[in-house]
């Protein structure tokens, strides 16, 4: 008895365990009730695809040059550092040209004070000064002549003075008369101001000093290579110490804020492809990530041993603290339309969830009645609606955002478009919000 006791209390003891295990987890999965936004899978007209392999290109690619021989002074870039647009490069030995530079701005600002001053006109003081020295010179005009005069008068009364006194008398009026009007037509230009052909040619000479001074700061600009646009370090042609000749590459940059996929298409499917016609992007090295694009260029001339024709797949990128995401030379597949329209289905792009052997989706199923009588009514925070299955699909071409899909699902039917990447198959949600357009707000969730 005593055994049977024993055995009794333990089995007693077992299921009491199991009863309070099973309400903390059950109290445990309703505390991890994962907040999320879903979209319903809608039916629509798309076209059949087939995918093709392409290569990740620069949008944009430069390969930056001297524009001026010169010694390299700093070099400050190193491969794989982002540049931005108009950032320096590389700068060479600039010490002659700006003394030249120097020299040209102190003789260009002595031509503009010229030309002020001619512009200006002559100071009051200077007009006043010039009609002072016309007055005195008309004195000594009137009193050379009065003299003059005086000595004749004397000289015909045989009273006094010599014909050599007539002549000396008779220089200094001339002389007096004419100083009179080269101080008073001295005068006269004074007070009319300069030229104006003096002052067209002080600007003439402005003119052209500027321009020797731009010449020169142009020259000084040659001599530091800056970055076209921004984008990223892929080669380093030179080092500080090093001549460098016009023309000689010192750095290539690489722009991939948007790249291109080019792959090739054949000549039996190129026909169906269109520019502005929406891809789905998949990057085999990016197993978790999924991207649409646009066609974006459709080269005209075939290949003519593979009949394929260049189809330049236009996405933008994603922009990290440590680099782009997508980088030049990635292998890529891209799906294009190349069949005839049939009813599909499609689901938002960011309900796909990548990372496993097959893309699945997270489906939104209702909690039967069980479940929802099993919940704790005072568990905190939200209360859950629904819990996710995790349904395997294979991936069509894209729509705008949204991808035709091939698996277990159904029209109107709902998919978790953000928050996906964090439930587990079986686990419930509460629903925030339900969007009839494929756009994702992480940080409505996480809030």
């Amino acid at each position: 008895m005593n055994r049977v006791s024993w055995l009794f209390k333990r089995l007693s003891f077992g299921c009491i365990s199991l009863a309070v295990l099973l309400c903390v987890e059950r109290a445990e999965a309703q505390a991890r009730v994962a907040p999320v936004i879903v979209a319903p899978v809608i039916q629509k007209q798309a076209a059949s695809g087939q995918t093709f392999v392409g290569t990740v290109m620069p949008l944009k690619k430069s390969a930056v040059g001297a524009a001026v021989d010169g010694r390299v002074t700093e070099f400050p870039i190193n491969e794989g550092d982002r540049v931005t647009k108009g950032q320096p490069l590389a700068k060479l030995l600039t010490e002659t040209i700006s003394l030249q530079i120097v020299a040209a701005q102190a003789e260009l600002k002595f031509r503009e004070e010229e030309l002020r001053e001619l512009s200006n006109g002559w100071r009051k003081e200077e007009v006043e000064q010039a009609a002072a020295k016309m007055e005195a010179a008309r004195s000594r005009r009137e009193y050379t002549g009065q003299r003059l005069k005086r000595t004749l008068a004397l000289f015909e009364k045989g009273q006094v003075g010599t014909r050599e006194q007539i002549e000396e008398d008779s220089s200094a009026a001339v002389y007096a008369q004419q100083t009179y009007e080269a101080e008073r037509l001295g005068h006269e230009l004074m007070k009319q101001g300069p030229r104006p052909e003096r002052i067209e040619q002080s600007k003439a000479r402005v003119a052209e000093q500027t321009a020797l001074v731009q010449q020169l700061q142009d020259q000084l600009k040659k001599h530091t290579m800056i970055a076209p646009f921004d984008g990223y370090i892929v080669a380093e042609k030179t080092e500080i110490g090093e001549w460098v000749t016009k023309g000689q590459v010192v750095a290539e940059v690489i722009y991939l804020d948007e790249i291109d996929i080019e792959a090739h298409v054949l000549d039996t499917h190129i026909e169906h492809v269109r520019v502005g016609t929406t891809v789905r992007v998949e990057v085999p090295a990016l197993k978790s990530s999924i991207f649409v694009g646009e066609v974006a260029i459709i080269t005209p001339q075939a290949d003519m041993r593979s009949r394929t024709f260049p189809v330049k797949v236009r996405v933008k990128n994603v922009i990290r603290d440590d680099g782009p995401l997508l980088k030049a030379g990635m292998l890529a597949r891209v799906t294009l339309p190349t069949g005839e329209l049939r009813d599909s289905l499609l689901v938002p792009k960011d309900a796909i969830v990548l990372g496993g052997p097959t893309p699945v989706v997270a489906s939104v199923v209702a909690l039967d009645d069980k479940e929802l009588a099993a919940l704790d009514p005072k568990a905190p925070g939200p209360k859950p609606t629904s819990k996710v299955k995790f349904v395997p699909v294979e991936l069509g071409i894209a729509d705008g955002a949204w991808i035709a899909v091939t698996g277990q699902l159904a029209a109107d039917q709902q998919v978790v478009i953000v928050g996906n990447e964090r439930v587990m198959p079986g686990q419930m949600i509460s629903i925030i919000e339900v969007r009839k357009t494929p756009v994702a707000d992480a940080a409505a969730v996480n809030n």
